[in-house]
């Protein structure tokens, strides 16, 4: 039988006493994406954050389950709750690239933008799991008006700490704050100048790409690598990569996960794009070549393992 609004209540009541409920209060604390215990595998499709759609198709041609799920976002849009929650139920964490196009930084640095990222951090927050952010990436290479020879690598530094204020003075305990750089060898100005400090940095993000059939792990990753450690100890992500097709692609897939898990990184994120533009960019998908698609799987088994 249908109960009234008065014994609704009062059976709430009762179930809330003996312990049946849970306040509303207990909501567990906020936390960031603990440091993996083996590589993370990641992937960057070009439907996201609209889709999903492209990443089970990723999962389905490699074997492998992205750990991270990455998007780009212009400023001023809000934040993808519904591609988060997408993430979280496929056991993934949710990167977001959060790029400064059309903003200067200075006027971030003044407060210019507070309400957008109030609004975006209170968003965060609202989801209540781990989300990896990362501000203004591959500021040290001339491509970005956010990057060298368009903004002062000072008021980049001062731009991210702001931005990270908002967001803790807003509670968002659940961000991994990655700062993400070029690798040097393909960029024009050095690293430590575009520190923010340890304080404000949780990972450090590096994106490079085997373009060429001489590239190693070494070559496109190793200088960049030396150099953060020379002034941080924070765990460093691949945070776009990948294998063109080169004449060794197989060989160089491998090779690349080899350095992944010999350097003890935190992970690796494929850039899974037919990216024809540009000077080296090109077809670096895996799905319509099944050599490397069969490397890759094999490479993700053989060197992280479980993911």
């Amino acid at each position: 039988m249908r109960k009234g609004p008065v014994a609704a209540v009062a059976a709430t009541v009762v179930l809330a006493v003996s312990g049946c409920l849970t306040p509303l209060t207990s909501r567990p604390p906020l936390t960031p994406v603990p440091a993996p215990a083996s590589p993370l595998v990641g992937v960057y499709e070009p439907g996201a954050p609209g889709s999903w759609s492209q990443i089970t198709e990723f999962a389905s041609a490699t074997g492998v389950k992205p750990r991270i799920a990455v998007y780009y976002s212009p400023w001023n849009d809000p934040f993808s709750t519904s591609f988060a929650q997408t993430a979280w139920e496929n056991d993934a964490y949710v990167l977001v690239q959060l790029q400064p196009s059309g903003v200067s930084l200075g006027s971030i640095v003044a407060g210019g933008s507070d309400g957008y990222l109030r609004s975006y951090a209170d968003a965060v927050v609202a989801f209540g799991h781990p989300v990896i952010l990362s501000f203004g990436h591959e500021m040290n290479g001339t491509w970005y008006s956010w990057g060298e020879g368009h903004t002062p690598p000072a008021t980049f530094v001062a731009a991210w700490r702001h931005i990270v204020r908002v967001f803790r003075a807003a509670g968002a305990a659940n961000v991994t704050w990655l700062w993400t750089v070029n690798s040097i060898d393909g960029a024009a100005s050095s690293l430590s100048q575009w520190w923010p400090g340890a304080a404000w940095v949780s990972w450090i993000g590096i994106d490079g790409y085997y373009s060429l059939a001489t590239d190693t792990f070494g070559s496109v990753f190793g200088s960049t690598i030396a150099d953060v450690r020379a002034f941080s100890s924070a765990p460093v992500l691949i945070a776009e990569t990948a294998v063109g097709t080169t004449t060794d692609r197989e060989s160089q897939i491998d090779e690349l996960f080899a350095g992944v898990r010999a350097a003890r990184l935190a992970g690796v994120v494929w850039f899974d794009e037919a990216q024809h533009a540009g000077l080296y960019h090109q077809d670096w998908r895996l799905e319509d070549d099944p050599d490397a698609l069969a490397a890759f799987t094999a490479a993700v088994a053989t060197y992280l393992g479980a993911n």
